[in-house]
């Protein structure tokens, strides 16, 4: 699926509704979508779901180590986000919105799951990766954060050709010297393929949820994620879970006949079991 200018656009225009500060800092972002449109021409997503990332590309982690992607895969599916660390108000959204579900869903980083976040600044170094770990992972909270939840940086050639990977279509401003992006998250399988994608600045962790259980194949989880997961399904055009209702009916009705079932079985016991005294 492919998100248009103008999606892309909302997008935008929605996050400066939740960050009223960082909107302050620009002088009129509104205006400056209207004056600008070529420059929100490459700007979008378009979904890849079941294509598979390149895990070769080599990135510098938060303490300035050459790293490679496939050594945060093979263990649990990853969250994976395209940020940049100086962007004014938008990146920090998507942050603070993933944060705010993952401390909300029971699964834990590290343990059953990976978050992995690139900057695509090419200009950015590992100081700047350093600080945000620090600030996400001590925000989160949980044993374990650190060694799961990445910040990574690299070069253009490699942060191109993972976005390309991803779907994940942005531009550079040289007037403002910003980026222009669309907001999402990635969940990844365990092998690296797309699984699913998630809009906008705030994730409901149900939806997380559901998306990390469905990306290890049922691996993790709980048997009632297994079964809000035969209720809800994914929509790619909204990105969301919604309830099915086919399958509550389907449910429902195979309830229904297993009740009538139960009950016969005890109306022909009762009739073959006589009480004492009826005898003649």
């Amino acid at each position: 699926m492919r998100i248009t200018r103008l999606q892309a656009a909302a997008l935008v225009l929605g996050a400066l509704t939740y960050a009223p500060t960082a909107a302050a800092q620009l002088s009129d972002p509104t205006q400056d979508i209207g004056v600008r449109p070529e420059l929100l021409k490459d700007v979008g997503i378009d979904q890849k779901l079941n294509d598979s990332i390149p895990l070769g590309l080599a990135f510098r982690d938060e303490t300035g180590k050459t790293v490679e992607l496939d050594q945060y895969f093979g263990r649990g599916p990853v969250i994976l986000t395209l940020v940049y660390y100086n962007c004014p108000m938008l990146c920090t959204q998507v942050l603070n919105g993933l944060n705010r579900s993952l401390k909300e869903i029971p699964m834990d980083i590290g343990k059953q799951f990976s978050v992995v976040t690139v900057s695509i600044d090419p200009t950015e170094r590992p100081v700047l990766a350093a600080a945000k770990h620090e600030l996400y992972t001590g925000i989160y909270g949980r044993p374990g954060a650190a060694r799961g939840w990445h910040f990574l940086t690299g070069d253009e050639a490699n942060i191109k050709q993972l976005a390309r990977a991803l779907g994940f279509r942005y531009a550079y401003d040289p007037d403002s010297k910003q980026f222009a992006h669309a907001s999402a998250i990635f969940v990844l399988t365990p092998e690296g393929k797309l699984s699913r994608y998630f809009y906008g600045i705030q994730y409901p962790p149900r939806d997380l949820r559901l998306g990390l259980v469905e990306a290890s194949e049922g691996k993790i989880g709980s048997a009632v994620d297994q079964l809000l997961l035969f209720c809800y399904h994914y929509d790619p055009q909204t990105g969301k879970y919604g309830l099915l209702i086919s399958r509550i009916v389907r449910a429902a009705g195979a309830l229904t006949v297993l009740v009538i079932g139960i009950l016969v079985v005890l109306l022909y016991r009762s009739e073959h079991y006589e009480l004492p005294g009826r005898r003649a």
